[in-house]
């Protein structure tokens, strides 16, 4: 890589809807940035199982799990040194409350909404967020091929508002310099090709925001 390349933005989120691929592509980039990771634990969810079997039942207590474990973990990243090396994370605070508004009724809304400001907090803003879209159909069939026994149950009506849902919280976000992906069209986690072209963004982009949709290289 060039010497741009390699001084890419200190603090990267990759983020995006369930399936799309954020946490393969957050392993590469770091390994390429030699920087640390922050990742979701969803395997310690212990009531994320009984969610995806009979959502509503317990659809309270896993959002509430995934608060408290996010706001830890955040936590963690304010009192981190400022002079350790870069990281790259799978989430965003943010997301949390995105999944709320679509798991929760509205009393349950209510009340997670008083837990959210008691625990949430200005968590510090990344350098730059990497959203990555797919179409329904593709992210069925990559949670297919992955095969995580909890989500063999997801549907298609819930990815869609799911996606729908990222699509309305981006189109407003304006924190951070934001790179908008079309990962249905590129496989940067598995193409070499593809990952350079999206790592020179990655290390060009840094305010604004920006559409990464080139043409699908041949092989």
């Amino acid at each position: 890589m060039s010497d741009r390349q390699t001084t890419p933005p200190g603090y990267i989120v990759v983020e995006g809807p369930i399936g799309v691929g954020k946490t393969s592509l957050v392993n590469r980039l770091a390994k390429s940035f030699s920087a640390e990771t922050l990742l979701e634990a969803v395997e310690e969810n212990p009531f994320l199982d009984r969610f995806y079997n009979d959502g509503r039942q317990a659809a309270f207590p896993t959002q509430l799990f995934f608060l408290f474990q996010r706001s830890r973990q955040l936590q963690g990243l304010r009192q981190r040194d400022m002079f350790r090396s870069a990281l790259v994370a799978d989430y965003m605070l943010e997301k949390d409350r995105l999944f709320a508004e679509i798991n929760l009724d509205k009393d349950e809304l209510k009340l997670y909404e008083q837990v959210y400001g008691g625990v949430a907090m200005e968590a510090p803003s990344p350098d730059l967020v990497v959203y990555l879209q797919a179409p329904i159909d593709v992210l069925m069939e990559r949670i297919r091929k992955r095969g995580r026994p909890q989500e063999r149950r997801m549907d298609a009506l819930y990815l869609k508002r799911l996606s729908d849902a990222y699509t309305d919280f981006f189109y407003h976000y304006d924190k951070s310099p934001l790179l908008i992906i079309n990962a249905a069209e590129i496989n940067p986690v598995d193409r070499e090709k593809d990952y350079q072209l999206l790592l020179e963004q990655i290390c060009t982009v840094r305010s604004g925001k920006h559409y990464f949709n080139p043409a699908p290289l041949l092989l």
